[in-house]
């Protein structure tokens, strides 16, 4: 699988990627495969900053818009989705371009990850679970601090899907999950690939998130989840423990006041920008991509082709211009 080419475009939230991808799409003939945990649901639009038709900009996207907002969606369902779609990509002659926030996602398509050896224990997570709610989420993520000290740093103790994932795996095998994916990192890739980091400035970046969760409000939010909840959709549910659902939710329950929940969702997408951003310092053989140093986006495009030229990853006949 040597021979397959992957670009993989990341970022924290809010900082451009879209737009970016677009671009890319259109310059070196590729399509896009989404790498975002909430942007696979329907009927979840605002909260995800979900790509619209028109900004799709007729590039095919992949993993967008393709589950309920009741089915589960993990690392492990999402490695298998992405690689079905890197096939069918691939076999067009087009070029896969997976595109999103959710590190692990990406680092688990990019090393291909073996996941057999974590079987799920449904009795230990939801004992695990039962314990976060009784006990709280920080109570649990002390447990994890305890055990494996690096995922804990990364991993915030308002995501307890991932907390209670982190433990049962070391409660399981005996091992950090954080050893597990550091040996899984050194593995050579099936793919080559490019990997672009998509950064800017942290007081802008931080900006850019508030202004984006004001956008959101503006645009129907809080109608949004009233609608999912409405429907049946519950905190109980993957799809609902996504951020600015969860804090809606609160409000719609009357756990919290609008205000709050506003001020929470600004706050944790801040927090969670920074946390994805030293995930990707972690990472190696990244180019990162300083917005700042680029007059605009179209001139992050002429850079990144060029990257990807060097590497011998595109042909001249591959690379057109993207006059979007």
């Amino acid at each position: 699988m040597r021979d397959q080419s992957l670009i993989v475009l990341t970022g924290p939230t809010a900082v451009g990627k879209t737009r970016v991808s677009i671009s890319l799409a259109k310059a070196v003939g590729g399509e896009i495969i989404s790498a975002d945990s909430m942007q696979v649901y329907r009927h979840m639009d605002i909260g995800s900053a979900k790509i619209t038709p028109e900004e799709m900009q007729g590039v095919p996207h992949y993993l967008v818009d393709v589950l309920e907002p009741s089915e589960r969606f993990d690392v492990v369902r999402f490695q298998s989705m992405a690689k079905d779609a890197i096939r069918r990509i691939t076999a067009k002659g087009r070029v896969p371009i997976l595109v999103g926030g959710t590190g692990f996602y990406i680092q688990s398509v990019l090393y291909d990850i073996d996941f057999t050896e974590t079987k799920e224990n449904e009795e230990l997570r939801k004992n695990l679970a039962l314990e976060a709610k009784q006990r709280g989420s920080v109570w649990l993520h002390e447990q994890l601090a305890c055990v494996d000290p690096e995922s804990a740093a990364i991993i915030a103790h308002q995501n307890v899907k991932r907390v209670i994932r982190a433990l049962e795996f070391y409660y399981e095998t005996g091992t950090p999950i954080s050893e597990h994916n550091r040996r899984e990192r050194q593995k050579e890739s099936p793919y080559r690939y490019v990997y672009f980091v998509l950064n800017d400035e942290r007081q802008r970046l931080y900006r850019r998130i508030d202004r984006r969760v004001d956008e959101m409000m503006e645009n129907g939010l809080v109608e949004e989840v009233r609608r999912l909840k409405a429907a049946g959709c519950n905190r109980s549910m993957v799809s609902m423990q996504g951020l600015g659902y969860k804090e809606i939710l609160d409000y719609l329950d009357g756990k919290c006041s609008l205000e709050e929940a506003v001020y929470r969702i600004k706050r944790d997408s801040r927090h969670f920008a920074k946390r994805q951003i030293t995930w990707f310092k972690r990472e190696r053989d990244v180019t990162w991509i300083e917005k700042g140093a680029f007059a605009d986006d179209h001139e992050i495009v002429r850079y990144m082709c060029s990257v990807l030229e060097q590497r011998n990853m595109l042909s001249g006949k591959q690379v057109g211009n993207d006059e979007e």
